[in-house]
């Protein structure tokens, strides 16, 4: 069985630009960006009953255990051996080259091979009832830690930030493919007709991989993430300009629709069914976008546990955000923070980021969980890959007692929607250099977040190119370990 959209396998070699057909309309975009909704609030009319969506609900292979997803992404990758997998041997070891026998033919892009042991930065303790071991920094997760499972043993095929990040959310380390949001709206369509189904959000100083990482990639662009600005405003231009009237908007609202059917009735484009879902979300986020960022109803109490200023743009806003968007049906949320690649001063480095997300990470369990929701929201914290046992010191670059890339090795969590909770699963040598136990590999982690969500990923797939395509590539499997 493998699930299909309405357009799949369709040629569209006679399809227009979208720049034509603005020409042909001579209707500028401020006017037609809200076409569907004004129309069917207006006339009691509208295209849903004429033509299903590419985003109608549909269902699963399997009974999903989650409805929703808040990918959590530490873009930069943060350092395992500072926040989830003490190593005591690195600090016996300090000064010190690690064993040839360990290191084996693996090269890194800014230290050798022979670079001495750094040991860990931060004190570990224990929290909860299943003695999840957690780096000082961390600490504030503490208070869910047994709503937690931790994967120490995650490993990766890809070594430098851009294709490490392309491949955690895609599957394939070259831009083109579905990200996973992607794969999640196409499989199971969307809850919400008032908010995006697949929203992304980013914070901190940017991210290697762009827009490919929440891109639909071959598939029609109506299944991509919608970006929200980090700021007081994440969408702009919701308002209608107080001196386009009602009656003219409705008139230019129902000539663009019907030119848009025409044409896709013609040439069966989806771009085009894409463009009319736009429009018509366009209009809806002039209502519901003002409710979903007015923080009104939220308790002083709430934002205090998030450390959220409702007007400041950051971290802890984006993620009260993301508990306010599922809890509005929107399917999957991506937030993006960068700033972890501490090829320099990793103690620092680890310090200040923890200082930008923990304490609201810990809010959004706590949260979800208050709000009768993390049993079917899956949250899943992590980067791209880990940081190397040795130090990485380089005076030309001006870095001293830093980490190097290291893909052999990485940790990551997920909490709710099926996942676990209280167990740390998988365990790394000591030195923090290889996975001695249950390995993980991301294709792995994949197919797990599909499984979760209800779908076996070998058997959900897209047709493109003469073939069938999955998340997972051909490789992976969903690891039952880690699934309640």
């Amino acid at each position: 069985m493998k699930v299909k959209t309405m357009f799949e396998n369709q040629d569209f070699a006679t399809s227009t630009s979208r720049r034509h057909f603005l020409d042909q309309c001579g209707v500028g975009l401020g006017k037609i960006a809200a076409a569907g909704l004004l129309t069917q609030s207006m006339t009691g009319s509208g295209n849903a009953g004429e033509r299903p969506s590419p985003l109608s609900p549909m269902s699963s292979h399997y009974p999903p255990k989650a409805k929703a997803v808040i990918h959590l992404f530490m873009a930069g990758a943060p350092s395992q051996l500072e926040l989830f997998d003490p190593k005591p041997t690195l600090s016996q070891l300090e000064g010190s080259p690690l064993p040839p026998s360990v290191i084996g033919d693996q090269r890194y892009a800014f230290i050798q091979p022979d670079a001495a042991v750094l040991g860990p930065q931060f004190k570990f303790d224990t929290y909860g009832q299943s003695g999840a071991v957690l780096g000082e920094p961390m600490k504030e997760l503490g208070r869910v830690a047994d709503d937690i499972c931790f994967i120490r043993s995650c490993t990766t095929d890809q070594f430098n930030h851009a294709p490490a990040q392309i491949f955690f959310n895609t599957g394939f380390s070259q831009p083109g493919r579905p990200s996973i949001g992607s794969w999640a709206l196409y499989g199971l369509g969307s809850e919400t007709q008032d908010l995006p189904a697949f929203v992304v959000m980013s914070t901190g100083d940017g991210i290697s991989g762009g827009t490919t990482l929440w891109s639909s990639g071959f598939m029609p662009t109506v299944y991509s993430g919608v970006q929200f600005r980090n700021g007081r405003e994440p969408i702009l231009n919701v308002a209608t300009p107080d001196t386009f009237v009602d009656e003219i908007q409705q008139d230019t609202f129902e000539l663009i629709n019907r030119l848009n059917e025409r044409r896709l009735d013609s040439v069966g484009d989806p771009e085009i069914a894409t463009r009319m879902a736009s429009y018509e979300m366009a209009a809806r986020l002039q209502t519901s976008a003002p409710e979903l960022i007015n923080f009104g109803d939220e308790t002083k109490a709430t934002l205090d546990m998030y450390g959220c200023e409702p007007d400041k743009p950051s971290f802890a806003r984006s993620c009260l955000l993301a508990r306010r968007m599922v809890e509005r049906g929107v399917r999957f949320i991506n937030i993006y923070h960068s700033g972890w690649d501490a090829h320099s001063n990793v103690k620092g480095n680890t310090e200040s980021r923890c200082k930008e997300t923990v304490q609201a990470t810990a809010a959004l369990i706590e949260d979800l969980k208050r709000c009768g929701l993390l049993d079917q929201t899956l949250v899943i914290w992590g980067g791209e890959f880990g940081r190397t046992p040795m130090i990485e010191t380089n005076p030309a670059l001006g870095r001293k007692a830093g980490r190097d890339h290291h893909p052999q090795a990485f940790t990551m969590w997920m909490a709710g929607g099926g996942a676990k909770p209280g167990i740390t699963y998988g365990a790394t040598d000591e030195f923090g250099f290889n996975i001695t136990e249950n390995p993980v590999h991301v294709h792995d982690i994949q197919a797990t977040i599909l499984r979760l969500l209800g779908f076996d990923h070998e058997r959900l797939t897209y047709h493109h190119a003469g073939r069938d395509f999955r998340l997972t590539d051909v490789h992976g499997r969903a690891i039952d370990a880690l699934m309640a």
